[in-house]
């Protein structure tokens, strides 16, 4: 009655179901665990200047450097079920009401920090995994893994706009993101609201600030002017 492909297409159906309740219950495990990120971030330094902000980059242009520092607590985004969490600082600022687009985003800082559970897919020398290996001995989870606190942080990216021009643009402020990704589950990104246990991000958001004037600008106006009277 039945031959023996039927019988391992029974078979394997039957894992594969198995196999997704599993993971459903795997994810939906994540919504009992509380969530309340936190963090604070401000500009420590900030410049504009001219110049080839990368290596392919065809011709001089602005480009702002800011430096910063970060305190943050994402150490309860970190269980059983978190593979990474991937942390970013983005520069934010408006448009000219003329233009269609309403806000400008930047990224300039970003890392990844992983769970002990994942410790072997980061980066990272041997020396550096036996470290993080034994302090996350007997523990689920490392509470250290979600601290961070950087203090004058040079940034990875500058910034640069299409236009070439960047130079005393006002309304920037810095703003910290994060991304979770489960071992099994779907991708959560910043929260908007509270959503039960899970709180969005308290703080992370600097105060707005203006990136100043292009390095060496004023300066050379100066004596421009002063040649002229002379």
């Amino acid at each position: 009655m039945y031959n023996s492909l039927t019988r391992i297409q029974n078979v394997f159906g039957f894992f594969t179901t198995v196999a997704f309740a599993v993971a459903a219950l795997i994810a939906a495990s994540d919504f009992a665990s509380p969530r309340n990120p936190s963090g604070s971030i401000i500009p420590t330094n900030v410049q504009v200047v001219k110049g080839r902000p990368h290596y392919y980059s065809t011709k001089k242009e602005e480009y702002a450097i800011i430096k910063f520092s970060l305190d943050a607590d994402l150490s309860s985004l970190f269980t059983w079920n978190t593979k990474q969490v991937f942390v970013y600082v983005t520069a934010d600022w408006p448009s000219p009401a003329s233009t269609a687009n309403q806000t400008n985003s930047a990224v300039i800082w970003d890392a990844i920090i992983t769970s002990p559970s994942a410790d072997h897919l980061a980066n990272i020398g041997p020396v550096a995994l036996r470290k993080l290996r034994r302090s996350a001995a007997g523990k689920p989870v490392d509470p250290s893994r979600g601290l961070l606190s950087l203090k004058n942080q040079k940034p990875k990216y500058q910034i640069t706009h299409p236009t070439g021009r960047i130079a005393d643009t006002e309304g920037v402020a810095l703003r910290l993101h994060y991304n979770v990704q489960p071992w099994v589950g779907p991708l959560v990104w910043n929260q908007a609201v509270d959503l039960g246990p899970w709180k969005k991000l308290e703080g992370g958001e600097s105060e707005v600030f203006a990136l100043p004037a292009l390095k060496g600008a004023k300066g050379a106006s100066e004596g421009k002017a002063k040649r002229k009277a002379s």
